[in-house]
């Protein structure tokens, strides 16, 4: 099965593949010239105008990428089910984890993260607020023979969820989380970035036990630079020891592509 490939990049757009298939897709941040002269694709997005895709696609087709087997499909705002940025941190997820350990995934979408967790023998607890990414996500656990793993599927407002956890007095060795600059709950509820990411450390914070293995933070908001990323990390495990390493997320290729930022911390 193959996997993905970031081709080539300019003038604002990405030129990949994604098993089979050949992709262009918008990528604001790059606004250098490509390499390649004549981009050669099977479909492409754009937001020009109405947004749509052009060209040949099946319904869905497979990919695997840092060892985990993906369902991909085109949506209409250009994804496809995966973000291949965030493959460096699955291996460092799968590597981190052992049966001993729950870990909860937040806006968990199809489930990159979960799947690492799971095949280095955690339980898991994967959350989102929509129905459609957390089935997807179980799709993904069956193509990696993880459909029986210790996996609990919630779909839910993650503020709801958290706060019902803490009075559960529920903990997690380990949390991970990719907040939207905007989002809704399941039931509409809003979440803007800016404004919610304070309460929602301060929630995470009272779920983690008193010992955490690691924490996962990423982010594909403008202006959330890895600075800004280690000073909330700093807040979020004040007192804790351990390490904070912060940078760009980046689809690999000849030139690196930035697409998001993260923050990640591990116990000393």
């Amino acid at each position: 099965m193959k996997g993905y490939e970031l081709i080539d990049s300019g003038r604002g757009r990405k030129l990949e593949r994604f098993g089979n298939f050949t992709l262009a897709r918008p990528a604001a941040q790059a606004v250098w010239n490509p390499k390649i002269d004549r981009w050669k694709f099977d479909a492409e997005f754009t937001r020009e105008e109405d947004k749509k895709w052009s060209g040949q696609l099946p319904e869905s087709w497979e990919v695997e990428v840092s060892g985990l087997k993906f369902k991909l499909s085109s949506t209409d705002f250009g994804h496809l089910g995966i973000f291949p940025e965030q493959a460096p941190f699955w291996e460092w997820v799968q590597d981190k984890t052992g049966p001993r350990h729950e870990i909860l995934n937040l806006f968990a979408y199809s489930g990159g993260s979960t799947l690492a967790a799971a095949k280095g023998g955690a339980k898991v607890c994967h959350l989102d607020a929509s129905k459609g990414m957390v089935d997807w996500a179980r799709q993904n656990a069956a193509l990696n023979d993880l459909q029986d793993a210790p996996i609990r599927w919630i779909v839910e407002d993650v503020h709801k969820f958290l706060q019902r956890e803490i009075r559960r007095e529920r903990f997690y060795d380990g949390i991970i989380f990719d907040p939207p600059s905007f989002g809704r709950g399941s039931k509409g509820e809003l979440f803007k970035i800016e404004e919610d990411i304070l309460g929602l450390l301060d929630l995470i914070k009272s779920l983690l036990v008193e010992k955490p293995v690691f924490v996962m933070f990423s982010c594909h908001t403008p202006g959330f630079t890895p600075t800004v990323m280690k000073h909330l990390m700093e807040d979020l495990m004040q007192g804790k020891g351990g390490k904070i390493t912060t940078g760009e997320m980046l689809l690999q290729g000849e030139r690196p592509l930035p697409s998001g930022t993260f923050a990640r911390w591990e116990r000393g």
